[in-house]
Order: C-alpha cells, then sequence, then structure tokens
C-alpha cells in the first residue's frame, strides 16, 4: 500500500519535474510552453511559439531530461538488483567495474572506429562490461569468494578499465577527442538525442520487466543461494540471467551517458527505508527515485555554473557521498 501511494504521488511528480526542468535555462520558457510544444508535435493542435523556441524544447532540452529520467530509473534498477543477486549492499555498477568496462568497449569504438552509432557504441559497452564482470567473477573466485572480496575485486577491476581507457585515449585520440572523451566519462548528458532516448528507453524498460518478473526470486536471495535453490529457485540460470540483463543495461546507459555513479547505490536503500525489502514494492519505486533524482542531477549540472555545465557524474558524487553517510548512519542506528 506504501508503494501504490509512493507511486501515485511520485508518477505525477515525474511528470511535472521534467516540464519544469525543460523550461529551466537561459531561453524564456515555461512549463506551459513545454507542454504546448509536446502537444503540438502529437499532433494535437498548434503552438504560437517561435521555431526557435520549439527548437530547444524539442530537440535540446526534452530528450535531455527524458534521458535522464531513463538512466536514473535504469542506473538504480541494476544497483538494486546487484546488491540482491551478489547479497552485498555495496553492490552497483560503477563500483563493481561493470561501468568502467563499459567505458572501455564504448571509447575504443568512438576512437579506434570499431562502430559508429548508438548501436555500435552500445556493442562495445556491453562487451567490455561484460568482460570487467568476467574479470571480477574471476579476481573474487580467486580470493575466496564472499561478498566483500567482490566488492574489492571490483574496485580492482575499475582501476585496470580505467587505466585501459586512459591509455586507449592518450595513444590514439586528438586533442578533441579526449577532451570530448573525457568529459563525457565523468557522465554527460549533453549530446542526448531522440535516437539515444529510444534505445536507451527500450532496453531499460524490458530489463525492468525482466527484474520485475523474478521479483519473488530476488526476494529468496535474501536468505542465500542454499535457502533460495531449496525454495524452489534455479538460482545459477537465474543468477547468469539477472547479472546479464543487468550488464546490458549498464553498457546501454554508458553508451549514451557516461559512467554516472552512485545512483545505483544509493538509490535503493533509500526505498528499501521507505517500502522495506520486497522487490515487487521497491523495484518500480527505486526506478521512480533514480528518475526523479537524475532528471534534477542533470538540470543543476548545466545551469549551476552556466554558462560552463559540470558533467553529471560530478554531481551524483557530490550528492551521493553525503546521502549515503546518512543512510550509512541510519542503518547502524537501526541496529
Amino acid at each position: 500500500m506504501r508503494a501504490g501511494v509512493l507511486l501515485a504521488v511520485g508518477i505525477p511528480a515525474l511528470i511535472a519535474s521534467l516540464a519544469v526542468a525543460t523550461a529551466i535555462g537561459p531561453a524564456d520558457l515555461s512549463p506551459g510552453d513545454v507542454a504546448e510544444v509536446v502537444r503540438a508535435r502529437l499532433g494535437f493542435g498548434d503552438t504560437g511559439l517561435s521555431r526557435i523556441a520549439q527548437g530547444i524544447v524539442w530537440d535540446l532540452r526534452l530528450p535531455r531530461t527524458l534521458l535522464a529520467a531513463v538512466c536514473g530509473a535504469g542506473l538504480a534498477v541494476c544497483g538494486a538488483v546487484l546488491q540482491s543477486v551478489l547479497r552485498n549492499p555495496l553492490a552497483d555498477p560503477f563500483l563493481l567495474g561493470i561501468s568502467a568496462g563499459a567505458s572501455t568497449g564504448a571509447v575504443a569504438v568512438v576512437v579506434l572506429g570499431l562502430g559508429v552509432g548508438t548501436l555500435g557504441l552500445t556493442a562495445g559497452a556491453f562487451l567490455g562490461a561484460a568482460v570487467a564482470f568476467g574479470v571480477v567473477v574471476a579476481l573474487a573466485a580467486v580470493a575466496g569468494g564472499g561478498p566483500g572480496r567482490v566488492v574489492l575485486a571490483g574496485v580492482a577491476a575499475t582501476q585496470l578499465f580505467s587505466a585501459v581507457t586512459s591509455y586507449v585515449v592518450i595513444t590514439s585520440a586528438d586533442a578533441e577527442q579526449t577532451r570530448g572523451v573525457l568529459f563525457w566519462l565523468l557522465g554527460s548528458l549533453s549530446r542526448a538525442r531522440w535516437g539515444d532516448v529510444g534505445v536507451a528507453a527500450a532496453v531499460c524498460a524490458v530489463a525492468i520487466a525482466v527484474c520485475l518478473a523474478r521479483a519473488n526470486d530476488l526476494d529468496a536471495f535474501a536468505f542465500g543461494a542454499d535457502a533460495a535453490a531449496s525454495l524452489g529457485v534455479a538460482v545459477r540460470p537465474l543468477r547468469a540471467t539477472l547479472l546479464g540483463v543487468t550488464a546490458l543495461l549498464t553498457a546501454t546507459l554508458v553508451a549514451v551517458a557516461g559512467a554516472i555513479g552512485f545512483v545505483g547505490l544509493v538509490l535503493p536503500h533509500a526505498a528499501r527505508l521507505l517500502v522495506g525489502p520486497g522487490h515487487r514494492a521497491a523495484l518500480p519505486v527505486t526506478a521512480l527515485l533514480g528518475a526523479l533524482l537524475l532528471v534534477w542531477v542533470d538540470t543543476l549540472a548545466r545551469t549551476a555554473a552556466a554558462p560552463l555545465e559540470v558533467p553529471a557524474g560530478v554531481v551524483t558524487a557530490l550528492v551521493g557521498v553525503p546521502a549515503f553517510a546518512v543512510l550509512l548512519a541510519r542503518r547502524r542506528a537501526a541496529v
């Protein structure tokens, strides 16, 4: 019931946030203007706004705010699933090296010319994410396994793939590519286009649907792999499926927005504090919180130091670290 109330309040709040965030900027626009442009573009009437204003809304700001919402929802859900499957509250795509591996694959595509377009970037990012996660699993197995070992292996993999990315950029990219790639690696939505929104939204919707369909099985993982197996869960196939889904979603989001950290780490804990640990309620609330957070983080990133733009990943780190400290303090107090 609590999750239903939160979703009933949060979904209209997200729609309003999209309209307000799209209107914010140097151009003199209002949320009503944004709604008017969207209505006209969908074929429901005309708009009295100039073509320049319409272009600002439809071609520049709206794709960016929508992509921010999709990325926030997807990264938050990835963090929630990884924390459950690995039984580690610190698991998220950023800390486990998946984002770093995806970044390496995407940068290789851009700098070395191994592919073109969003699909080429996504394929390169997915390959890099898969390799990175394989490295993490291998390192954790060598170290004896366990949740803590997985996080340590993820930190090591992050450093490894960050070094590989830096090497590729330094040795193969020109000055303009280097500036663009380094800015993108910090997490940036400045190049958002409708094609990026479509690809990211489709992958995110499928991934979240798959995770929701296995919500009860994810609940069983809270008792450990052996207990889940005794409850009738096919542990290995399910784990492989969910890890593959999160890797694909992470790769897609890194390909269109760069490496944005802390969303997948903090938001699942916040959702569990609000609605409890059950994934059927926690996953939708986690996605909603992630979408709301990244919409406003990106708005702050592009306006706080205008005309300069701060990478979204920088803002999420500045917001995420204090928020995570508060969450840790609350969990300790609860214990």
